[in-house]
């Protein structure tokens, strides 16, 4: 997989322009209120000139991994929803580096995929912890212009990776959470209310 930067893909955090690339976040901005994107947060996997692929970290669905998936070993977790493309596509991300070979370290730390065997084999014999890994349906992609364009209309806000975001405890207050970690400008934004007629 290609891993460089398209530098055309240049969001702005304040009046400082910030590059969109594989190990960033995109937060959407507080008044997006599509079905599949509203108040999400969506770590980036993948940014080529191909196209960019990443996973909504905060959208947690009621099924569980083991009601998903037949014949996995036992798992203490839901499935996510990753996005809208390929929703009947399974998807995950982990903690585990080397140990399930032909995963790729998206941020230190955090990678994406892998051999699923393997995995599965893990998870199996209790080798690994139910916080290490998360599974996503489905998964979120741009064609190659069309982040630029939703970039240029100020649709998300760049933001960077803590490493607690991607596994985190409490994910319905992820965007809040990463908002809140950012400068003024954007802690405001976290305390907008989702329906703006209720305020």
């Amino acid at each position: 997989m290609k891993k460089h930067i398209r530098l055309e893909d240049i969001g702005k955090i304040g009046n400082q322009r910030v590059p969109v690339a594989a190990g960033k976040l995109l937060v959407s901005e507080p008044f997006m209120f599509d079905q599949n994107f509203g108040r999400s947060v969506i770590l980036l996997c993948e940014h080529t000139l191909e196209g960019t692929v990443g996973f909504i970290l905060n959208k947690p669905t009621e099924v569980t991994v083991n009601d998903a998936i037949e014949d996995f070993p036992e798992f203490d977790g839901n499935l996510y929803y990753g996005g809208p493309v390929q929703t009947n596509s399974l998807h995950f991300i982990h903690t585990l580096g080397d140990k399930i070979p032909g995963s790729l370290e998206v941020v230190k730390g955090i990678y994406w995929g892998g051999d699923f065997e393997v995995l599965k084999l893990l998870i199996d014999t209790k080798q690994i912890r139910n916080d290490q890994v998360r599974f996503y349906a489905g998964y979120s992609g741009w064609e190659p212009n069309q982040l630029k364009k939703e970039l240029k209309e100020k649709t998300w806000i760049i933001a960077d990776v803590n490493s607690q975001y991607p596994f985190a405890e409490d994910p319905l207050h992820l965007w809040r959470d990463v908002l809140k970690g950012m400068d003024e400008q954007f802690s405001v934004m976290s305390n907008f209310p989702e329906d703006p007629s209720l305020n």
